[in-house]
């Protein structure tokens, strides 16, 4: 069924005070800089609760996001160049709408391509401003909550922990109490001169397919029993057994062989807090992420794919915060090399990212907390992210592929066999 949304207002929330002069240019790090150039998105959607009409619902939501954007100040300003932002109080758009159907018709089976008409703007629309948020309303009474934060200045932890902040000063009233997020990414790894990287490319322009997929805790157990009989270094977690049972199958789907001029890889989003020597905490705001990238073989089955992912894991560990850190050039060469591949068809690639351990069921501001967490995506093939089921231990993989790869994809047998509850 098709669903219509029907905007009702669109008002810029402002900050509760005013900004320190001190703090008003927020520098971009090194890694801000070489971030996807699209706006994050995330949507919360919440039962109806009778005893909170929707007109105090939307109070409470304006007026903590006022108080909550006092903290993360640098979420009301203004991008400027890819250097700096301008945390000049501008404020956060944030839009009303009615949805013309019940909650659970979203839910139930869901579309990621309909989910964009519960954020107020398109992934990929350029914008200058740092964050946005659209509260739509159902008929049964259900409420999304949809945030989009600019990826320029925030990684996926980031926006959750800001997700977080902000439902828990909605619940309580207020800020006090609540953990300082630390702006001082650019500390660790400094601005440089990326002028040469053109953070546009592996964008989609042709239309992807993105479905969600969901896999159950007692399959991926099995999975990662099987793997680990197998040969892999060590048992493998759940994310690394379903990543390389993803790429196994979309390799066999896909018909994909060992070509001379082809370079196979799968990629994995790494956290970078806990490998930084100190480590930095949760609060730490920002682009705090690498990517380890392992080269399988076309051929490579479950076992030797997941040796190398392991490999490539700990990679990041030796070495490879440190040379971020002292603004080596290898980083942002090895990018565009990647790119350039791509760009003449070289490169088969595959990236997993996600919040799997992250605490998406937990943001309750007053009225419950989530039924389900879900995304439309991002405007990236060969991409699979990856979230906790609410009820936990299994997964919900958020995959994105060209039409004729889903297809081939989606029909595959064990796939099937994985995603089916028995």
């Amino acid at each position: 069924m098709e669903i219509e949304t029907k905007v009702i207002s669109i008002e810029t929330i402002k900050p509760s005070s005013p900004t320190l002069k001190s703090q008003q240019k927020h520098q971009l790090s090194f890694l801000d800089q070489l971030a996807p150039r699209v706006f994050s998105p995330i949507i919360y959607f919440y039962s109806s609760n009778p005893s909170i009409p929707n007109s105090r619902k939307s109070n409470h939501l304006k007026k903590s996001l006022s108080e909550v954007l006092s903290l993360f100040y640098p979420l009301a300003g203004h991008l400027v160049d890819n250097l700096y932002v301008d945390c000049n109080d501008g404020g956060a758009p944030f839009v009303e709408a009615e949805a013309d159907c019940d909650l659970l018709q979203v839910i139930t089976n869901p579309d990621p391509k309909k989910l964009n008409k519960f954020i107020p703007y398109k992934s990929d629309e350029s914008q200058d401003f740092c964050m946005a948020v659209q509260a739509t309303y159902f008929r049964c009474g259900g409420l999304a909550v949809g945030l989009q934060i600019s990826h320029e200045i925030a990684d996926a932890l980031s926006m959750v922990m800001f997700a977080s902040t902000w439902s828990a000063v909605t619940r309580n009233g207020g800020v006090g109490g609540m953990p300082i997020p630390k702006f001082e990414a650019a500390a660790y790894f400094p601005p440089r001169d990326v002028s040469g990287f053109i953070p546009s490319r592996g964008t989609m322009k042709e239309e992807l397919v993105t479905k969600v997929f969901t896999f159950p805790g007692s399959k991926l157990s099995v999975l990662r029993e099987k793997y680990a009989a197998v040969g892999s270094q060590r048992r493998p977690t759940r994310v690394e057994a379903l990543s390389a049972f993803i790429w196994n199958r979309f390799i066999s789907a896909t018909g994909a062989k060992a070509e001379p001029n082809k370079i196979y890889d799968v990629r994995h989003a790494v956290n970078l807090r806990t490998r930084v020597d100190p480590p930095l905490s949760v609060y730490h705001f920002g682009n705090i992420y690498g990517l380890s990238t392992a080269k399988p073989a076309a051929v490579d089955e479950g076992a030797e794919l997941l040796q190398k992912v392991q490999e490539a894991m700990k990679a990041v560990y030796d070495g490879y915060v440190a040379q971020l850190k002292e603004g080596e050039d290898e980083h942002m060469q090895s990018m565009n090399e990647i790119m350039a591949q791509a760009d003449k068809a070289e490169l088969v690639s595959f990236t997993f990212t996600g919040l799997c351990g992250f605490p998406l069921y937990e943001a309750d501001f007053g009225w419950g907390k989530p039924v389900w967490v879900g995304s439309p995506g991002f405007p990236y093939n060969n991409l699979a992210l990856f979230t906790d089921t609410k009820s936990g231990g299994g997964i919900e993989a958020l995959i994105h592929l060209r039409k004729q790869d889903m297809d081939k994809f989606e029909a595959d047998m064990e796939l099937q066999i994985l995603i089916n509850k028995d």
